[in-house]
Order: C-alpha cells, then structure tokens, then sequence
C-alpha cells in the first residue's frame, strides 16, 4: 500500500474517530443549562442581585412500534404507529437576598424546580377493512362486514416536583 494511501486511510479513521467521540457525550445530555447573567449588574450598581438559572430539556425521539398482525383481521393493528418522544420539563432555579425579614438566621430565599422527565406519545390509528379474512366455507371468498376505524389516543406522563427553602447565606 502506497503511503499517501496510507495517510489518507489514517486521517479518514481519525476523523471518524473523532466525530463519534465528540456525538456521543452530546447524545448522553438530557438538558442543557441556562444561566442568567446579572454579574454586570450587580457590580454597576453595587446591589446584590438574585441568582437565577434554567435548565431547558432536550427531546429525543424513540422508535415507533410496529403494526402487529391480529387472527381475523386483513390490516394489520396499528396502521399509523405511534411515535414515542422523551424530553422533560425546563426547570429553574432562583435564589434571591433577604434583608433580615425573619430573623438573622435567614439571608436567603431560594425556589429550586428541577427539569423532570416527560414522556409522550403522539396519536396514531387503526384500521380495518370492511371484509374478513377468506372464509373457507364460501369457497374462500372473503364476506363484507362494517369498516372499523380507531384513534389511538396520545400518552403524556410526568411528575415535576419543587422545593422553597430558606436560610443563612448566599
């Protein structure tokens, strides 16, 4: 094998190297943090400011089910499957000064509302076609029967969750 054949096989497996080693930690993140800065503020006018920040989720997508074959039936159940998406809630976090309000033990407020997961479903449908299966009895012909036509309804689950504390320090 010739050198620059070689060299070129090397940095085409180094840059896929590279590619896969930096998706896979962005890929592992289920949020993404936002702060807020008031640094600037803070110091221009010489006050001290509420601490504040957010956590805004990323959704992934899943793999839909597939249709699944049911005896006595011509379509198969589930016609357009549902897509299942998993994300969370954004969650927040805020601490702010007290000025003495409640006694000298408490210098802050602080509302922490982590992100909490969520899982979803979109809708789908199913289908049925207004005649059976063949029938051995008719000479294998299939008989009419009423269509049937169905909306699977969407999933939302979720359980967000948030805690008020009180205390000494910023």
């Amino acid at each position: 094998m010739k050198s620059t054949t070689r060299g070129t096989l090397a940095a085409v497996v180094a840059g896929f190297a590279a590619a896969v080693a930096s998706a896979a930690p962005a890929a592992a993140v289920g949020t993404v943090p936002v702060p807020v800065p008031l640094d600037g503020v803070e110091k221009s006018l010489n006050i001290e400011l509420p601490t504040v920040g957010a956590e805004l989720p990323v959704p992934v997508p899943g793999s839909p089910e597939g249709p699944r074959y049911v005896e006595g039936r011509l379509l198969p159940e589930r016609a357009v499957p549902q897509l299942p998406v998993s994300a969370g809630l954004p969650g927040a976090g805020l601490r702010a000064p007290l000025p003495h309000l409640l006694g000298d033990d408490f210098d802050h407020v602080g509302l922490d509302a982590p992100a909490s997961d969520l899982r979803t479903q979109a809708p789908g449908a199913t289908l049925d076609a207004p005649l059976t299966p063949p029938n051995p009895d008719h000479f294998g012909l299939p008989e009419p029967k009423l269509p049937e036509a169905g909306v699977l309804t969407p999933l939302l689950q979720t359980a967000p969750g948030a805690a008020l504390t009180m205390g000494p320090g910023l």
